[in-house]
């Protein structure tokens, strides 16, 4: 295990490298640099000013060099400036990572709760397969801003009892009310594949040999299923947990938007349209390099659990 983590800490460090490298070759290339919407902002600066301003930001330097500048001074901890916003780089980022952390964790916290429970007893009792199979029909099928707008017709406006999105403004008002909504319908959206999962693998792993032999012995259904069958079962649930981490920090852009709720999907769209470009290419890499974290940890708890993969 300390081999997997020795090997793959380096090649996490040369992707987020290349990736650095492309992303900040693409970002050159588009039309428009901080410059020239300066320019657009104030046409009182004339040609004079405009090379003094490109020579004072490095602009007139190889789009290579520029790189080279760019990645010496993250590697000392220097970010830059969000022109978006008006503020350091870091200030931006990580209220939008700790965001999107919390709506995640809690989200596939419930996801991974109903979805493997509804996927056990589907495999424990094969009479419920076709309400699961509907059910993750269901959550497939629905679309999360139709789900989210429904939920909150439901529970904020109708009802009243929670926030129909934002933040709380007040520290003694309750952030869970706030995350309820959309947490839900991350999980909704999510569970499906988790269900799904469980389902094949437990149907598989019951069938095993040694599963027989347990039984014949006069184990319990439900010791044979947890202390038995569900380790092996939830190896390739890990997988699917890490891909899911990756593409929530950067993918729920569209459940952020309808509850109003500040997160990295949220921000990497604003920085692009907005031409933040200092922005944007930080934040890709911050979700790059949690999506490989995510991957990691799931590979070093599927050697955890199964041995034999290592």
């Amino acid at each position: 295990m300390l081999r997997l983590i020795a090997w793959r800490v380096p090649q996490i460090a040369v992707t987020l490298l290349v990736l650095s490298f492309v992303a900040y070759l693409a970002i050159g290339a588009m039309p428009g640099d901080p410059i020239a919407l300066a320019l657009m902002n104030d046409p009182r600066m004339g040609p004079e000013d405009v090379a003094r301003a490109r020579a004072l930001h490095g602009l007139d330097q190889p789009l290579l060099s520029r790189w080279v500048a760019w990645l010496s001074g993250v590697a000392r901890g220097e970010f830059g400036y969000s022109r978006l916003f008006s503020r350091p780089v870091a200030e931006v980022l990580w209220p939008a990572l700790r965001g999107s952390l919390v709506l995640l964790g809690w989200s596939l916290a419930m996801a991974v709760a109903v979805g493997v429970g509804v996927g056990m007893l589907a495999a424990l009792r094969p009479r419920w397969r076709g309400a699961v199979d509907g059910l993750a029909l269901a959550s497939q099928a629905l679309p999360t801003f139709w789900l989210g707008i429904l939920l909150i017709i439901l529970f904020a406006v109708t009802f009243g009892w929670l926030p129909a999105g934002g933040s709380p403004d007040d520290a003694s008002d309750p952030g869970w009310r706030f995350l309820v909504l959309p947490v839900a319908t991350l999980a909704v959206a999510h569970l499906a594949a988790y269900a799904r999962h469980t389902l094949a693998a437990m149907t598989d792993a019951l069938s095993a040999p040694w599963i027989v032999a347990g039984r014949a012995r006069g184990a319990s259904r439900l010791r044979i299923a947890w202390r038995h069958a569900f380790p092996n079962a939830a190896v390739p649930l890990l997988s699917v947990l890490a891909l899911d981490a990756g593409a929530l920090v950067s993918g729920a852009l569209i459940t952020e938007t309808v509850f109003a709720r500040p997160g990295m999907g949220k921000l990497l769209t604003d920085a692009v349209m907005g031409g933040d470009h200092n922005l944007a290419l930080l934040a890709l890499l911050l979700v790059a390099g949690v999506t490989m974290a995510a991957t990691l940890a799931a590979d070093v708890a599927q050697r955890a659990l199964d041995p034999r993969l290592a």
